[in-house]
């Protein structure tokens, strides 16, 4: 395989011929690309490294599989965004929650989000989580927990903008109810 074929050509040979060559050069143009992107995220380099890695990996072992619908740097960042997801729930996720929940209070009423917390502390927060629709539970994965804005958040559960803003409404809703 030539070193300058285009993404979708390095992608054809890994996955019909496990082209290494082609591998390594898809891993030379985005590694350092997806690692400075998931540094805006975690600030701890041993996750960023891993994710990187099992990302690749899953390019490598066919897990993950490019249809050639996009770019593959926006298809790589799925890939890696919810594998950083995953790690950051296995490394802490409360505590991050926290933090980013204590940044989003701007009101003398308490909040979905004040309310959350206070469910963490006392434990019914994954009732309340667990009765939440798997969409709107998506959604404030990706808002919350991983941080992404609500335009990353469309793009890596494949809906409108519009549409995250208006779960994430919804998703607040049923919390502040939940656990009122």
């Amino acid at each position: 395989m030539s070193e300058t074929g285009s993404d979708g050509e390095l992608l054809r040979a890994i996955a019909a011929h496990g082209d290494r060559h082609a591998f390594e050069e898809l891993y030379r143009r985005y590694a350092p690309w997806l690692s400075a992107r998931m540094r805006s995220r975690c600030a701890d380099a041993g996750i960023v490294d891993d994710v990187v890695q099992e990302t690749f990996l899953a390019v490598w072992r066919g897990s993950a599989r490019y249809r050639e619908e996009g770019d593959v740097a926006g298809w790589l960042w799925r890939i890696g965004s919810r594998r950083l997801v995953d790690a950051l729930r296995n490394d802490g996720a409360r505590g991050r929650l926290r933090q980013t929940l204590a940044k989003l209070r701007h009101r003398d009423e308490a909040s979905a989000e004040d309310r959350v917390l206070a469910g963490v502390e006392h434990g019914d927060l994954a009732g309340a989580l667990i009765r939440l629709s798997p969409e709107l539970r998506a959604v404030l994965q990706a808002t919350v927990i991983d941080g992404l804005s609500t335009r990353e958040a469309a793009v890596l559960l494949g809906i409108p903008a519009g549409t995250v803003k208006t779960r994430a409404q919804r998703a607040r809703k049923q919390l502040r109810e939940a656990l009122a």
